[in-house]
């Protein structure tokens, strides 16, 4: 496999000399040119396309075919990057796109939402039914400045989209399948009815629930799942959701999430949990890390169940909320990019599928480890950007796809933007990629 640099090698910042970096195997089918791109500025309303200065920059070259760039995937985050002040520093770079967009977050969830993400306490931020809807709502705002500050359009930069868990509904917003108004009612909706299982399950049966990330030796992870399941006797998918009709709640713990190749999430009675690491510990003959993590609540196990209904009617109803598609289904199809699923680890395949694993998702494992592996090696995914607070998603990703393509960074690249003094890195590290193909060779 070769890597080959198609047209000119251009730089995004401008007064330096362009110069062809290309890695060890990469071959440059041009002469390096002294044209460069500018980096995309922030778009100003009183600018205009007669401006002296405009002209007198150098003609942009044609875009080259889609398919001529590396495919690129844009990802979002899960619940558990939610930082007291994370809005502080977008409405301080760009206050005219960001403060809209906080009103209109405050006005979709009925309260000042802003004001427990700017001033907290943590305990209150991180509570589910505030920290999901802050942490999809700030993604969103970054993508926003995204788009109408530098002119970054997914329809044509990104060829998937995906989140973990929570994220997966802003993969949905970014991708055109359901619009952000009803996006965060949803996600809102769904923290509380998460929030309202835990706290009936904890009424009705006692003990104390949560999550907690077991970390093995990647040769185990395999046999360590396999054991798991046997010992809480879930092994096939709708497994959870069936069984969950026979236990107790202080009796079901699943896996979570199987985030990458050595780390899985361990959801449930935290007493339960603690007898299943034990188990597995005297049994498989390795000792794995068990880590507990921040969470309120056991997600994606089955005690979320009653989530699960509230979602399916929520996705079976029509959008109220967004001006111009009142009484239109809440769903679009089909949408701008294709979204991975959370729950197949695979693109969704219509309308309908979009409704059902969405609202499964927060009972079902998360198998981001399998989201990975598939556009990677089967789509041929080359480039990530991450969009959101916080780095977990990057770093799961930087551990799956590896070196490859760029030398200095993973997977030709790994990006994440949650602070904007990462955009310029982000925006020229896309353009300095922007010609990388992979070629077969015999």
């Amino acid at each position: 496999m070769t890597l080959l640099l198609r047209g000119p090698c251009r730089l995004l910042a401008p007064h330096r000399h362009a110069t062809c970096r290309p890695r060890a195997g990469a071959v440059c089918t041009s002469p390096p040119s002294s044209r460069f791109i500018p980096l995309p500025q922030r778009r100003n309303a009183s600018s205009s396309s007669t401006d002296n200065n405009a002209q007198q920059q150098p003609p942009s070259p044609s875009p080259a075919p889609r398919r001529t760039r590396p495919k690129t995937a844009l990802f979002f985050p899960g619940q558990g990057v939610q930082k007291v002040g994370m809005l502080a520093p977008w409405l301080e770079a760009f206050p005219t796109t960001a403060v809209p967009i906080v009103e209109e977050i405050d006005h979709i969830v009925g309260y000042r939402l802003s004001d427990v993400i700017a001033n907290g306490p943590s305990k209150d931020l991180n509570l589910t039914p505030n920290a999901q809807p802050a942490i999809m709502a700030t993604s969103i705002l970054i993508l926003r400045i995204l788009e109408k500050e530098f002119g970054f359009k997914v329809d044509e930069r990104v060829d998937f989209t995906l989140g973990h868990s929570l994220g997966e509904f802003a993969a949905l917003v970014s991708s055109g399948y359901i619009e952000f108004e009803d996006s965060l009612h949803m996600v809102q909706k769904r923290a509380e009815a998460m929030a309202d299982a835990t706290r009936k399950a904890e009424e009705e049966y006692g003990g104390e629930y949560g999550m907690v990330a077991i970390v093995s030796e990647p040769p185990h992870m395999q046999q360590l799942i396999a054991a798991i399941e046997e010992f809480v006797g879930y092994g096939s998918e709708g497994g959870k959701s069936e069984s969950a009709e026979n236990r107790s709640p202080i009796e079901q713990v699943l896996i979570a999430n199987v985030n990458s190749k050595n780390q899985i999430v361990l959801s449930g009675n935290i007493e339960r949990i603690k007898t299943l690491v034990a188990h597995v510990r005297q049994f498989l003959g390795h000792d794995p890390r068990a880590v507990r993590l921040k969470s309120d609540s056991p997600f994606h196990s089955p005690i979320m169940k009653p989530a699960v209904g509230v979602m399916h009617r929520i996705l079976n109803g029509r959008s109220r909320r967004v001006r111009g598609r009142e009484g239109e289904d809440i769903v679009s199809w089909p949408g701008l990019v294709p979204c991975v699923s959370n729950v197949t680890a695979r693109v969704f395949g219509s309308r309908e599928e979009v409704k059902d694993l969405l609202a499964r998702q927060c009972l079902e494992t998360v198998q981001w480890w399998g989201s990975i592996k598939y556009l990677d090696q089967e789509e041929k995914v080359r480039r990530w950007v991450g969009i959101g607070p916080g780095k977990v998603g990057r770093n799961l990703v930087g551990k799956e796809v590896g070196m490859r393509g760029k030398d200095a960074v993973k997977g030709g690249g790994v990006w994440a933007i949650t602070d904007p003094s990462e955009i310029e890195e982000v925006l020229r590290g896309l353009e300095e990629t922007e010609n990388l193909v992979e070629e077969e060779t015999e």
